[in-house]
């Protein structure tokens, strides 16, 4: 399964990943790309975008993409503070449906 890493999750956490084929947003050269320009890009190449941005769901209608969204709820986007979720995120992907947000942490 290919997974999108978004900007606002630090590169090196595709690491923490390794249950998946992760790319991130920087990586890929897609930096600073507006969230539905970058949901269009992403869509059909990847299952699922992880990202910290929680105004994304009132902003775009994800339903019109297919690419789920896992929403990582942490105090700060260290890994950290992220890899405590680790196991939370790779079920989400794993559960996830296009098109639909899974949100997960505190």
């Amino acid at each position: 399964m290919r997974v999108l890493l978004d900007e606002s999750i630090p590169v090196d956490f595709a690491k923490e990943l390794n249950a998946f084929d992760v790319q991130t947003v920087i990586g890929l050269g897609w930096a600073g790309l507006k969230n539905g320009a970058l949901l269009q890009r992403a869509d059909g190449q990847f299952k699922a975008l992880v990202t910290m941005d929680k105004n994304l769901r009132f902003q775009q209608n994800l339903a019109a993409h297919d690419i789920a969204v896992i929403l990582v709820r942490a105090p700060s986007n260290r890994i950290s503070d992220l890899r405590p979720l680790v196991s939370q995120i790779v079920d989400a992907v794993r559960k996830s449906d296009p098109g639909k947000l899974l949100a997960v942490g505190a």
